[in-house]
């Protein structure tokens, strides 16, 4: 926002005017304003052991047009090529008997299951919806931090951050053209929809959720009310001869595509883990006869290892016959004997992770760590070499953002989310700005005391007049000026529990 002489960046001099045009008092309202709109609305989450509102930070990150394009091809290219490489790995397996990739780094990811082997959707999608992680290095550079290709979470945030930002501070809105975030549900129904079984003319969708306890709940309740379709829980579904059906007070209805927020040993207790009680047995059984479409496909947690990861620029090469457009964050592969060594010698000034890991949990922070915390982290090297990888310490961009009523730098990354209905990839023109609270602190996941901004992409079109809402691509960004800045904000949903279960995706 503001350059090293204290000179306001071109993109956030409007904003610079309408804060400095508040007083005191009006700003502190309205910060009081947005912190009870998002608890009224059940926007939270489970932070040791407390749910809490997720963090909404007023000040909005902000992307130009220009590169927001770059975004877009790049998280598109890899979209196509990972969905590429699932069809794939769950197919002839190409590019393990081309030496790509080794065959053990495919067999000994625990998110590669057998028992998806051959089912190959309708349309051939298995990514109907993708979550990439992008960061900002030191020289200026977006890059991609990972993959989440399952049930990556976060879009509920996305809509109703505008929204709320929206609501109680309209006035940020005045000087910009900021492209609508609002459609992702009609994308995603659209790209649903298109996935149904062949000789299904009017499909019936279904949300299926773990239930209210999942910290994800909100998001499932909103997405499934925003599409139209209906919200289930695994005892509300069940299989008859290989075909899903829904219980309903109407009798017995048949379901076509199941957009499940369950990960896959949930899923079916015929499949995996037989004790669940979230998934619908049968349900895999009923999607290789072609019955059912399941979004995302099962196994498409092989794509998400991080291990698997450092390969996507050659899966990208291989697939697509193209240079990566979002260069990977350089990567150091622990089950590499020489990488290892290395990773071992220089873990001081390295970042290390488990592939398997997920809401910034056991990452090490070699500069930061104690000298016990290194051998531990050698010693899991050692014991369990395929279970890690190895990052330079890279400083995310930051943002300023508002602490107790001023303007601070924190650290953010970027995750844009996509949607594949087989003919195209659309990716949002916003999505999830998550920033570290604490200073100094490169961890932004909500789960570590991390909260989000509004992400706002410029259209190339002129600004709107202000403070009419702005118009976009035949798209509506509803703004809707506070009568008062103490004026209560009215609940648009219901209070839902967030607590910590089995999740569907990163937080």
């Amino acid at each position: 926002m503001y350059r090293r002489d204290g000179s306001v960046r071109p993109p956030y001099r409007g904003i610079d005017g309408a804060l400095r045009a508040l007083e005191p008092s009006d700003l502190r309202a309205r910060l009081d304003a947005l912190h009870r709109a998002l608890a009224d609305q059940g926007i939270t989450f489970t932070l040791s052991g407390t749910e809490r509102p997720l963090p909404l930070d007023p000040i909005p990150r902000i992307i130009d047009a220009a590169e927001w394009k770059t975004v877009e091809r790049g998280v598109a290219q890899r979209v196509k090529a990972l969905e590429k490489f699932l069809d794939d790995v769950y197919g002839e397996q190409a590019i393990l008997a081309d030496g790509v990739l080794p065959r053990r780094l495919i067999h000994s990811c625990e998110h590669f299951h057998r028992q998806a082997a051959g089912i190959r959707p309708p349309n051939g999608v298995r990514i109907h919806v993708a979550g990439i992680d992008l960061i900002r290095d030191e020289e200026g550079e977006l890059r991609v931090l990972e993959d989440n290709v399952r049930s990556p979470s976060g879009v509920s945030y996305v809509m109703e951050n505008r929204r709320t930002i929206a609501r109680i501070f309209p006035d940020l809105f005045s000087t910009h053209a900021v492209r609508a975030v609002g459609d992702y549900p009609r994308h995603l129904l659209r790209a649903l929809r298109a996935a149904a079984p062949s000789n299904v003319a009017d499909p019936t969708v279904v949300v299926l959720t773990p239930g209210v306890a999942n910290s994800a709940y909100f998001e499932h309740s909103l997405l499934a009310r925003q599409m139209g379709v209906e919200l289930v829980e695994g005892r509300d579904l069940f299989c008859r001869d290989n075909v899903v059906f829904m219980r309903t007070t109407a009798g017995d209805t048949r379901v076509d595509v199941v957009y499940r927020r369950i990960d896959d040993d949930y899923l079916d207790p015929m499949q995996f883990r037989p004790d669940s009680m979230l998934g619908v047995a049968g349900l895999v059984n009923a999607a290789r006869e072609g019955n059912v479409v399941i979004s995302s496909a099962v196994g498409n947690g092989v794509a998400d290892d991080k291990l698997i990861y450092t390969y996507v620029p050659d899966i990208i090469r291989y697939y697509l016959g193209e240079e990566p457009v979002l260069r990977n964050v350089e990567s150091l592969r622990c089950w590499l004997p020489e990488e290892r060594e290395e990773v071992i010698d220089r873990i001081d000034e390295l970042v290390v992770k488990p592939v398997e890991g997920s809401g910034g949990y056991g990452i090490v922070f070699g500069p930061d760590a104690s000298p016990a915390e290194r051998e531990s982290a050698i010693a899991a090297i050692r014991a369990n070499p395929r279970g890690w990888i190895a990052q330079p310490m890279i400083s995310l961009s930051t943002n300023p953002t508002m602490i107790d009523d001023r303007l601070a730098p924190r650290h953010v990354d970027l995750r844009p989310f996509a949607v594949n209905d087989g003919s195209s990839v659309w990716v949002l023109p916003g999505g999830l700005t998550r920033v570290a609270l604490n200073e100094g602190s490169l961890v932004v996941n909500s789960s570590q005391g991390g909260g989000s901004k509004d992400t706002w992409v410029l259209a190339t079109r002129p600004k709107p007049t202000s403070p009419g809402p702005a118009a976009v691509d035949g798209q509506l960004e509803l703004l809707r000026p506070m009568p008062s800045a103490s004026a209560p904000i009215v609940a648009e949903q219901e209070r839902q529990q967030q607590q910590s279960s089995c999740t569907g995706g990163s937080r």
